[in-house]
C-alpha cells in the first residue's frame, strides 16, 4: 500500500520516501453513551496503528522520519522525551528494525504506575538512555551527546520531542488524507472539528495541512498537555507551512492554502500542574471511555478526552460530528527482547 500523499503527488515518490510501518485505515467508529450534550462523538483509534511493538501516532513520523535518516547516512537517531515517553520508546523499537541505533535523553516527569512501565519498556527496548533531568541540562548535553553518538564520521540524526519536525509533521498530513477518504467513502460524516493532545505540535500540525489539502472545513482543537514547549497557535501554524514547504521543494504541485488561524482552536486549561501530572477531569475521562471500550492514558488522551466532554457540556462544539483521535498505543511487550545502555 502507498502513501496517500504519493498517490496525490507523484512527484514526491522519489523525492520524499516513505515506508509502512503500519496499516490502514485505521478504525473509525461512533462513541456512544461519552457525550453529555447534543454533540455526535466519533472515535478515529490511531492506537491501532503500528505494526510492530509500539503503536500510536508516534508511529505515523516514523513512517517518514526513518527513511529521511536513512537518505542522509545516518546511523543513529537521537531525540528527546520524558521518562515515560511514547515518542521514545516508539523510535527505538521501529529505528531498529531498520539497522539504526536510537539514543535518547529523558527528562524528568511525575513518576506512575504508567510512567514506571514505560520505563522498563524503554530500559529493554535496545536504545541508549541518557538521564539528564531537566530542561536546561538537556539543551546544555546535547552538544556533547550528538559528539558520542556519531559514527561513520556523521553526526545523528536530530529530532525534537515527539518527532515534530518538519518531515515528521507529514505523518498527520497523511492521518489526515485517510480520514477524507473515509468520508468520502461514508465510513464517517464530514466533522466539524477533530480534537487531539498537544505534545509536542506535530500531530495537530499535520491535521491542519492535511484536512486543507483534503478539502475538507474540519477544525482542529488541539488540547496543550506539555508546558515545557512553546505550543501556542503561532507555533502550530508556522509548523503547517514550514511541512507545506516542504511538499512543494519536493515538487508537489500544491494548490494554494490558506491555513488560516480560525482552523485551529486551542485548549489550554486540561493542563494541571504540569506535563505528566494527571488530574481529576481526566482521570473521569479515562472512567467514562473505559466504560465505552477505549482505553486512555494519564498524560495526553485522558486530558484530550477531558477537554472534549467539557467543550460539548458547555455546547462549543454544536452537534458535530466531532471525531476524537486517540493517539495511545501501548502493545503486550513482546517486542522487548534487547537491552538498553544507562547513562545516568
Amino acid at each position: 500500500m502507498t502513501a496517500l500523499l504519493h498517490d496525490r503527488f507523484d512527484e514526491l515518490r522519489n523525492t520524499l520516501p516513505h515506508i509502512r510501518l503500519g496499516s490502514g485505515p485505521t478504525t473509525v467508529r461512533e462513541l456512544s453513551g461519552l457525550s453529555a450534550g447534543s454533540t455526535q462523538l466519533w472515535l478515529k483509534d490511531d492506537g491501532l496503528f503500528g505494526d510492530g511493538g509500539w503503536g500510536g501516532n508516534k508511529v505515523r513520523k516514523l513512517e517518514w522520519l526513518i527513511p529521511d535518516a536513512l537518505r542522509r547516512g545516518r546511523r543513529t537517531i537521537f531525540t528527546v522525551g520524558g521518562l515515560g515517553t511514547n515518542w521514545g520508546l516508539a523510535t527505538a523499537l521501529y529505528a531498529k528494525e531498520y539497522g539504526l541505533k536510537t539514543a535518547l535523553a529523558l527528562v524528568d516527569q511525575p513518576v506512575d504506575e504508567h510512567v514506571r512501565a514505560q520505563l522498563t519498556r524503554l530500559e529493554h527496548s535496545g536504545a541508549t538512555l541518557h538521564f539528564t533531568h531537566t530542561k536546561a541540562r538537556t539543551i546544555a548535553a546535547v552538544p556533547y551527546l550528538l559528539a558520542r553518538h556519531s559514527a561513520g564520521g556523521k553526526l545523528p540524526y536530530l529530532l525534537p520531542a515527539g518527532g515534530s519536525s518538519t518531515v515528521g509533521v507529514l505523518g498527520y498530513v497523511e492521518a489526515a488524507l485517510e480520514l477524507a477518504d473515509q468520508v468520502a467513502a461514508g465510513v464517517v460524516p464530514e466533522p466539524t472539528h477533530v480534537v487531539t493532545a498537544i505534545g509536542s505540535g506535530g500531530t495537530a500540525a499535520g491535521l491542519l495541512l492535511g484536512l486543507e489539502l483534503a478539502g475538507l472545513s474540519t477544525r482542529v482543537v488541539g488540547v496543550v498537555v506539555n508546558d515545557q514547549l512553546r505550543l501556542d497557535a503561532t507555533t502550530l501554524l508556522r509548523s503547517a507551512r514550514r511541512t507545506e514547504a516542504l511538499l512543494r521543494k519536493r515538487g508537489a504541485p500544491l494548490p494554494r492554502l490558506e491555513l488560516a488561524p480560525d482552523r485551529l482552536v486551542l485548549v489550554e486549561d486540561q493542563l494541571g500542574a504540569g506535563y505528566g501530572h494527571p488530574t481529576e477531569q481526566g482521570e473521569r475521562a479515562r472512567a467514562l471511555a473505559a466504560d465505552a471500550g477505549l482505553i486512555l492514558e494519564p498524560v495526553y488522551t485522558a486530558k484530550a478526552m477531558a477537554a472534549t466532554l467539557a467543550l460539548d457540556a458547555g455546547g462549543e462544539l454544536g452537534t458535530g460530528p466531532v471525531v476524537f483521535l486517540n493517539t495511545n498505543g501501548p502493545r503486550d511487550g513482546s517486542a522487548f527482547t534487547g537491552g538498553s545502555q544507562i547513562r545516568r
